[in-house]
């Protein structure tokens, strides 16, 4: 078997979950496995030849995307006519439902005999959902990251699959600290802050300027902190082009073999609320979580969509609890991440009761058990067995 699956990806953590499927489906088919689609940097590493830049879809919040919207819709039109003409075997789209969405309601019409998959459920636990109904009008199968989840789409005749959250093979917590420190010059003793700004320009743009606050007041109460700044090519240059001006000299790294060094050199991290809290979770380094979108983002999302939930993290809220502190909207603060990052650093005790809770939570989403990737994959390869099966 032979097949060529199209993947789709909006997003750095999409991207990542699509690098590793596409590894998944060349183990399971003994590297006969052909790709298309729309990714970044890791789907690129397994073989894609992204159809377009994939930065242009990483846009997150309602007043943001709008701008954007005609753009989008253009590439939306784009894609379906580029699986038209290749007619692959399966299309998994990954997560950014606002974009792939769209194509699987287009694909639907155009091609229906192409089987039509997603990986990563929306959160329609925490709002909205009736979007189950809407989903399961499109899709064939769905591939999701939570334990709890797959009952939500059963019940509206949507297959369901559990397969496990990706960042417990992410390789978070291999890191070499004591060569990067050696690396970069840090002394073994140095208190080092970790800090993740986000991996989107809607996210940078608003923490940038508040991380840097957090950290002028982090400097002036910690003598020697030494600060490294993880970042991604989406927004790279935005990052060196902030951090150049901050109080304390940054390193900025830009792989993920540097980044997850970092987490094992690091002391504490301060970091955009999302995916790398997980990993940062995994690499048992204490963390602060931290968030903003635009006021009228918020305000129509709880006012208007019914957001529902009482943690952002997904650590909280598998544990139900604050394990990493959180500060959201107009609780993220300059002051007040300030002082959260500042008693991660100066207290020991503090940093051992996070990462042993943190350890829990990372047990509850699967870590330890069968690889994700390979589940995903055998999802993917079952769906194309049974159209091939019913043909």
């Amino acid at each position: 078997m032979a097949p060529r699956i199209y993947v789709i990806a909006g997003e750095p953590s999409g991207d990542l979950l699509g690098g590793r499927l596409m590894a998944g489906l060349k183990a399971a088919t003994r590297g006969t496995a052909t790709f298309a689609g729309i990714g970044g940097e890791a789907m690129r590493a397994e073989g894609l030849q992204s159809l377009f830049p994939m930065a242009e879809l990483s846009v997150m919040g309602l007043v943001e995307v709008l701008p954007r919207i005609p753009r989008i819709l253009r590439r939306v039109g784009e894609t379906v006519a580029d699986i038209e003409r290749l007619r692959p075997d399966a299309v998994v789209t990954i997560d950014s439902w606002g974009f792939t969405g769209r194509v699987q309601k287009r694909l639907k019409a155009r091609c229906p005999d192409i089987p039509r998959i997603h990986y990563v459920a929306p959160m329609v636990w925490a709002w909205k959902p009736d979007r189950t109904r809407k989903l399961a009008a499109v899709l064939d199968r769905l591939l999701t990251l939570l334990p709890f989840e797959p009952q939500w789409f059963v019940k509206d005749g949507l297959p369901s699959v559990h397969v496990g959250h990706p960042v417990v093979e992410s390789g978070a917590e291999t890191g070499d600290g004591a060569a990067f420190r050696a690396r970069h010059g840090i002394a073994p003793d140095a208190p080092v802050l970790v800090v993740l700004p986000g991996s989107r320009h809607s996210e940078t743009s608003r923490l940038l300027p508040v991380f840097a606050g957090a950290v002028r007041r982090l400097a002036e109460r910690q003598p020697g902190l030494t600060v490294v700044v993880p970042t991604v090519e989406t927004v790279a240059a935005e990052v060196k082009a902030a951090v150049a001006h901050w109080a304390v000299p940054a390193r900025v790294v830009e792989n993920r073999a540097e980044k997850y060094d970092a987490f094992a050199a690091g002391t504490a991290a301060l970091a955009a609320s999302g995916t790398v809290a997980l990993e940062l979770a995994l690499a048992r380094l204490p963390s602060v979580i931290a968030y903003r979108v635009s006021p009228l983002s918020a305000f129509v999302a709880t006012r208007f969509l019914g957001l529902k939930v009482k943690y952002a993290t997904l650590v909280n809220m598998v544990m139900d609890a604050p394990v990493m502190p959180e500060f959201l909207q107009t609780d993220c603060t300059e002051e007040r991440l300030a002082e959260a990052v500042g008693a991660l650093l100066a207290d020991a005790g503090a940093r051992a009761r996070q990462i042993e809770r943190a350890g829990e939570a990372m047990r509850r989403l699967g870590y330890g058990g069968p690889s994700p990737s390979a589940r995903a994959a055998e999802a993917v390869l079952a769906v194309i067995h049974d159209k091939e099966a019913k043909a």
